[in-house]
């Protein structure tokens, strides 16, 4: 009796595994395709970023393989025109404040000049306090009124700094210098809101105390000019942060 042949069981073709596999490489090419499709290529820049790989050293002394767009004449123009307009701009607002001084009678009392910061107003110790205290004197409310009319014609952010000479003081009152300068600057501000309506939001208060003299500490008549009051009527191009963390630097 012949026997039967059983039929083999060994399949042509690739394993089942593979089928799986293949398919799932297709699908991640599918998925980068789309991604490829969806983006946007400078091609100007990918060219030079080739051309970068294949002329020159990867570690090159070259800061970068892509060249910074440059600002345009137009931009240039702007800019110079806005900065110009910035200069006019505190000219003028200086010239205002000189001519209502003037007018007023009040230019041996307050020295006004021109800062970065804007058009900044001196007032010496003597004409607002007495030594010592931050209560305003009777004598300093005529001129403050008059300074308070004008700012109050103004929208510019107004800045009251406090600033002493070196000698120490110790009150109940007052503990050191920082607290009698912060207070001297708070009572002017406090004066020209109550007296003249001006928004409290346009103001800051601050207290140097014997931090930022304008001359050296070392004689009475020194010590006088460092014990002052500064109105800064600020600039509205004045960028503050940037600009006092490069005094700082």
């Amino acid at each position: 009796m012949r026997r039967r042949k059983r039929p083999s069981n060994d399949k042509k073709g690739a394993p089942i595994w593979m089928v799986t596999y293949s398919d799932l490489v297709t699908l991640i090419l599918v998925f980068f395709i789309l991604l490829f499709s969806m983006s946007q290529i400078d091609m100007i820049k990918f060219k030079a970023l080739s051309e970068s790989f294949s002329d020159n050293p990867i570690f090159d002394s070259n800061p970068s393989i892509i060249p910074l767009d440059e600002p345009t004449d137009a931009e240039k123009k702007n800019e110079n025109e806005s900065n110009d307009n910035q200069k006019h701009s505190l000219e003028s607002l200086l010239s205002e404040v000189q001519g209502f001084l003037e007018a007023n009678g009040m230019e041996d009392v307050i020295v006004a000049n021109k800062t970065e910061r804007g058009v900044v107003l001196v007032l010496q110790e003597q004409v607002l306090f007495d030594t010592g205290e931050a209560n305003l004197i009777e004598g300093s409310f005529s001129f403050l009124d008059k300074l308070g009319e004008m700012l109050a014609g103004m929208a510019n952010l107004i800045k009251v700094e406090g600033h002493t000479d070196n000698r120490p003081i110790s009150t109940v009152r007052y503990p050191s210098n920082w607290e009698l300068s912060a207070a001297r600057s708070s009572s002017v501000i406090r004066y020209l809101i109550e007296n003249h309506e001006i928004d409290s939001i346009r103001f800051t208060a601050i207290g140097f105390g014997d931090t930022r003299p304008i001359v050296p500490n070392d004689h009475p008549s020194n010590w006088e000019k460092n014990r002052r009051v500064e109105i800064i009527i600020s600039d509205p191009e004045y960028i503050e942060e940037t600009n006092e963390a490069k005094e700082s630097d």
